[in-house]
This record gives structure tokens, C-alpha cells and sequence, in this order.
């Protein structure tokens, strides 16, 4: 496995490099000029003329990018373009808010989604299913931005349960449960949905499986049958969506800190990019990258817990 681990780790270098180039270029080639965000609209000509010149702006793009890539090569994320102050420091205050985040809807998610996945595939067909599914199809469908703002009228303004906005750095852990909640709820909502539908067709293909009337016909309890044979066949997939819809989560954690007013790397990179902070940008995405390859690493590890006959080559 360690072997295994290690040649994932090393594959994931040109997925960075390739993340962090189209966004250099994309960012350079989409128009705009940090300077004014610095300087102001009404700026002389000569003073944007000046500061281009400092920040290295006025070089060929190519001669741009070789430093950027020799710079992130050293490790050195480099300062920020408007006030000039060293990157990484900035992003490693703001990122466990977004791990805290995430992780939370993760959990929400797996913890709604599969339950109500294989009940809706046992009463297949029925009041029930129809019902969850339906819920589960709007779960999918409502943007999370949407989902927040509902979210908030509901708990916190008319139930006055949870804070409108805000954070907070205590070390507390019901504290900080109590000022994540809502946010982390708005995004496992519509993880739940996700898994809940994969939970569910998994489900329905493994009830039918030889194994499965194997069991039943030795006269186990259908809980056992249920729990211990189908759905330990069913976590291969619902793991596999659910590392793939942490990159969703990341996305909707951007739009999700900016509705609950919450620190993290989401609101980090919306205003640099309000801001055109060419290295606040390129850092703060290739965080992303590391981050959502780190979470594809653990579960093509899961993949062998779940599943014995899962070798690592």
C-alpha cells in the first residue's frame, strides 16, 4: 500500500502543474489590470505605468509564468499584488475554516444520504421511494447559494436558533458546531441528495444478487442481510461519488462562506479575484488541487479496507 500511496502522490504533480499553467494563463489572457485595483480608477498614467513596472507586469507573459513556476518550484507562493504581504501565511489562517467546513458536510451528507438511500430502495416503488426521491431530485437541483439564504430566514431569523452570520475562533467544540451548522448543512443537504440516489441504485442492484438470496435462504435476519452483505457492497460506489463530490463541496464552500460571512479559502479567492490578485488566484487554486488530490489519495485507499480483493499495483 505505502509503495502504492507513494506513486499516486508522485502522479499528482503534473495534475498540479497542469492546474496551476490554464490558470496562470487564464487569468493573465482574461483582461484586466490588477494596478487600478491598487491604485484607483482615477490613477495617472504615470503612476500605473510605474507600478506595472514593480510588479513585473510589463514582462512578455511567458517570462510571467517561468518565474511564477520557479518561484511555486521553491515553495515560495509569493506576496500578494495589492497589499504586499506573503501569501501562504494568508491562506493557512483561512483554510481549516474551509476543512471545518467541508468536513462537516461530508459527514452530513453520509449520514442522511445512505439511510434514507436504502429505505427508499426497500419500499421501492412505494409512497415512501416516491417521496424520497423526489426530495433527493430536489436536493440536486437547488443551487446551494439558494439553499443558504433559506436556510438562514428559516433557522436563524424566524427560529432565531442559529447566529444570521459570523464565526468564531474559540477552541470549544460546541461552539464552533454551533456557528458551522448551518453553513455545513446548507452544503450536506445537497451531498445527501447525491449519495442518496447512489445509495439507492447500488442497493436495488445488490438485493437480487445471488449472494444475497444465499443469505436469506440460510435464515438470517434481514437486518444482517441487509446491512452486512448488501451495503458493505454498496461502499465501493458510495465512496467513489462522495471523493468525487468533495470538489463539488469545495466549489459550493466558496459561494457558502460568502452568504454566512464565514472566513475560508472560498471568500479568500473571491476577492482576490474581485481584486485581479494574479498570486492570491494561482495560490489559493493550486490549495484546492492539493487538496481534492489528497481526497482522491484516501479513497483509492478506502478501496482496499472496503474491499479485500481490491489490490494496490
Amino acid at each position: 500500500m505505502f509503495a502504492y500511496a507513494v506513486r499516486r502522490i508522485i502522479f499528482t504533480i503534473p495534475m498540479l502543474f497542469f492546474v496551476f499553467t490554464v490558470v496562470f494563463f487564464v487569468m493573465r489572457l482574461a483582461g484586466g489590470d490588477p494596478t487600478y485595483a491598487i491604485l484607483g480608477d482615477r490613477a495617472s498614467h504615470e503612476a500605473v505605468a510605474q507600478l506595472r513596472q514593480k510588479l513585473g507586469l510589463n514582462d512578455p507573459i511567458l517570462i510571467q509564468y517561468v518565474k511564477a513556476l520557479n518561484n511555486l518550484l521553491q515553495g515560495d507562493l509569493g506576496e500578494s499584488l495589492i497589499n504586499e504581504r506573503p501569501i501562504t501565511p494568508e491562506i493557512l489562517k483561512v483554510l481549516p475554516y474551509t476543512i471545518e467546513l467541508t468536513i462537516a458536510a461530508i459527514i452530513i451528507g453520509i449520514v442522511l444520504g445512505i439511510p434514507s438511500g436504502i429505505f427508499s430502495a426497500l419500499r421501492r416503488n412505494q409512497m415512501t421511494d416516491y417521496f424520497l426521491r423526489v426530495l433527493s431530485l430536489i436536493g440536486l437541483s437547488m443551487p446551494s447559494f439558494y439553499l443558504g439564504i433559506l436556510l438562514l430566514l428559516l433557522f436563524a431569523v424566524q427560529l432565531d436558533w442559529f447566529p444570521i452570520i459570523g464565526f468564531t475562533r474559540s477552541g470549544d467544540i460546541w461552539d464552533r458546531l454551533y456557528y458551522v451548522f448551518l453553513p455545513a448543512l446548507c452544503l450536506g443537504l445537497n451531498k445527501a441528495a447525491f449519495v442518496s440516489r447512489v445509495a439507492r441504485s447500488s442497493m436495488l442492484e445488490r438485493m437480487n444478487a445471488d449472494y444475497v438470496r444465499t443469505a436469506r435462504a440460510k435464515g438470517l435476519p434481514e437486518a444482517k442481510v441487509i446491512f452486512k452483505h448488501a451495503l458493505k457492497d454498496c461502499m465501493i460506489p458510495i465512496v467513489t461519488v462522495s471523493g468525487v463530490y468533495v470538489g463539488v463541496l469545495m466549489g459550493g464552500a466558496i459561494l457558502t462562506e460568502t452568504i454566512f460571512s464565514r472566513p475560508g479559502l472560498g471568500k479568500f479567492l473571491v476577492e482576490a479575484i474581485a481584486q485581479r490578485d494574479y498570486n492570491a488566484i494561482q495560490s489559493g487554486l493550486v490549495f484546492y488541487g492539493i487538496i481534492i488530490v489528497l481526497v482522491n489519495l484516501v479513497v483509492d485507499l478506502l478501496y482496499g479496507l472496503i474491499d479485500p480483493r481490491v489490490k494496490y499495483e
